[in-house]
């Protein structure tokens, strides 16, 4: 098996990679402190907010016995603010830390920094473009909450035109058998074309919808997603506004054998009572996130040791 010298996108895992990490990330939750990482410390270049994703690298380096560096809000408090250029700032940030995990607001900033980067390095996000570690746990939560991969029909909902975590999804699932993919989106938020392509020629079935309500009872997982408000105009953002959501009047609709993800933070897309989410194991987003400091723990090792 072939090691990573970085990841910036969801293609350059194979099935034998993925599940390598799916067992280690296993053990790691059965023995949540390890020391394989002590001695290394990690950057963490957050250009855009992040919650979920930054803390969970920087929970799983530290679970590892790692340590981290880090800045709050890199696009005002990094030299970036003086002007100094992407390149530059991975040269020297290469030089302090032994792995960098980057999110930038700009597409295909992540290639441009693994380029010049000297250590290994993590695309975190990059625009609208990738977002391939929230992939790899998707992935693996599904794998966990279904018991499989191959044979599966998914449902993704929302702004499928900005969001890079349908993205790089769709292109794991490229890798996998017997599976069909339901987009549903506004009419101005659909997934790109060259996504398409990619699954026409990886014989992946995919088929476009508008009414939620014909999916819920025939996906096996329904992925949903935020109207990303920040990546449109005021215009596109008014008519894609709540248009699908989940309630307690559709949640009936969903199989009792199926799960309802989010790579959340969910806004009102998600609309079901806390009671609910607490107690009813289709609704497995809170469950997925938790994944992200396994899976991303066993990548952390992966690249370093």
């Amino acid at each position: 098996m072939d090691k990573l010298p970085y990841l910036i996108e969801s293609q350059q895992f194979s099935k034998e990679l993925l599940f390598s990490l799916f067992k280690r990330a296993d053990e790691l939750r059965e023995n949540k402190l390890n020391n394989s990482l002590n001695g290394k410390i990690l950057a963490t270049l957050f250009y855009e907010p992040s919650t979920r994703t930054r803390l969970s690298f920087e929970s799983a380096m530290l679970k590892m016995g790692g340590e981290v560096v880090s800045t709050e809000n890199a696009k005002e408090f990094s030299s970036a603010i003086k002007g100094e250029s992407l390149e530059d700032t991975i040269r020297v940030v290469s030089t302090y830390a032994d792995c960098i995990v980057m999110r930038h607001y700009e597409d295909g900033s992540a290639k441009k920094a693994s380029q010049v980067a000297t250590v290994p390095f993590i695309n975190a996000g990059d625009g609208k473009g990738q977002h391939p570690t929230q992939a790899l746990l998707d992935l693996y939560t599904i794998y966990r909450e279904l018991g499989k991969v191959n044979g599966i029909t998914i449902a993704m909902v929302g702004d499928l035109l900005n969001g890079r975590t349908v993205h790089s999804l769709s292109y794991l699932l490229g890798k996998f058998q017997n599976i069909k993919i339901i987009f549903v989106s506004p009419e101005n938020l659909k997934i790109k074309e060259e996504i398409k392509e990619y699954l026409t020629r990886h014989n992946v079935l995919y088929e476009d919808k508008s009414n939620l309500s014909e999916v819920l009872p025939i996906a096996d997982i329904i992925y949903m997603t935020r109207i990303q408000k920040e990546r449109m105009s005021a215009s596109d953002y008014e008519l894609a506004k709540g248009k699908y959501t989940i309630n307690s009047l559709n949640l009936g609709q969903v199989k009792s054998t199926s799960r309802i993800m989010h790579p959340l933070p969910h806004v009102e897309e998600i609309d079901i009572p806390i009671d609910i989410e607490n107690n009813d194991k289709r609704v497995a987003y809170f469950r997925q996130a938790e994944n992200g400091v396994f899976a991303r723990m066993a990548l952390l090792e992966h690249l370093m040791k």
